[in-house]
């Protein structure tokens, strides 16, 4: 970003925090060997999601929790199973879809309180550790599949998937760690961070549904981490988790930095975010090293998350 001026810089808050009731405290649970170097964690939070009733959900990957956060930041553990998962999103039919590094992606009914498998592989290949999903208006899942997968590996993938048909298709297969994804306003193009690139790439999406001149949207201020969740609020700016650097970026629509919101200073790991609020005015951002949920006042309206529905 040496091209452009410094972005505005603005605080972030805490909104909550994980009670002490749910954490692990000295840890060393199986995932954090490999993605934390084997550094204790009793907690990893992703996947801010909001329901219909305003409740926000996050989910925890090294302990295979599913957390339902009250408007008035009350925490409750809503289900806790053998997996990893990531990120979440709600779909139309009320249901959360899942990405679990593990078990692929699942879908859980907070009805039931029941998990159930959407997509365990690819023709009995197993994916490399599914991360983040959006779901566009058609009901059609596009998600990631990062793995370990990073400059020295750049075979990560990114796919999209009809529910109704079956049908999986893999968009690209050359990305270095692909994360967080979000779609354009008019889903003409998806915006997929690449964690370990440092970068935002755009693909912009053909008629016919595959995608041509895949190029770097964004490029990130490098450090220790790189691009994680990301949304899009209704003028078309892209708000980027940069896990590591503790900052949330704002991209107009035509790849200028806007503004960089800074972490209070509980933690770097800012991994994901959530509009909500008031006409989802207001970000929330899972910061995983503390265990916080931030939050701070968008640009914009957020993109409504049930357009789809």
């Amino acid at each position: 970003m040496s091209l452009y001026p410094p972005p505005e810089s603005r605080p972030l808050e805490c909104w909550t925090s994980m009670p002490a009731e749910f954490r692990h405290p000295d840890q060393f649970p199986a995932w954090a060997t490999a993605n934390k170097l084997g550094q204790p964690a009793d907690s990893f939070l992703e996947g801010p999601s909001f329901d219909l009733a305003g409740n926000l959900w996050v989910t925890d990957i090294p302990y295979g929790r599913l957390f339902r956060i009250s408007p008035a930041g009350q925490w409750a553990l809503m289900h806790e199973y053998d997996g990893w998962p990531n990120g979440l999103k709600f779909h139309r039919d009320g249901r959360a879809l899942i990405t679990d590094c593990k078990r692929g992606l699942l879908a859980f009914d907070p009805q039931t309180s029941q998990i159930t498998p959407v997509l365990a592989d690819r023709a009995t290949e197993s994916f490399k550790g599914v991360n983040d999903l959006f779901i566009d208006r058609q009901g059609l899942i596009w998600f990631t599949d990062q793995g370990q997968t990073g400059l020295h590996d750049p075979s990560g993938r990114v796919y999209r998937y009809n529910e109704t048909t079956g049908e999986l298709h893999c968009l690209i297969n050359t990305c270095p760690s692909p994360n967080g994804l979000v779609m354009s306003g008019d889903e003409k193009s998806l915006f997929v961070a690449m964690t370990r690139g440092n970068a935002v790439w755009r693909l912009p999406i053909l008629p016919n549904g595959n995608i041509t001149k895949a190029g770097i949207f964004a490029p990130l201020a490098g450090g220790v981490g790189g691009g994680d969740g990301m949304a899009m609020d209704e003028e078309d700016n892209l708000y980027v988790c940069d896990v590591g650097n503790g900052s949330v970026w704002v991209f107009s629509k035509w790849g200028e930095p806007l503004v960089r919101f800074r972490s209070p200073g509980t933690g770097r790991a800012t991994t994901n975010i959530a509009f909500g609020g008031p006409d989802r005015m207001t970000m929330y951002i899972t910061e995983s090293d503390s265990g916080n949920i931030l939050c701070g006042q968008a640009l914009a309206s957020g993109r409504a998350m049930f357009s789809h529905s």
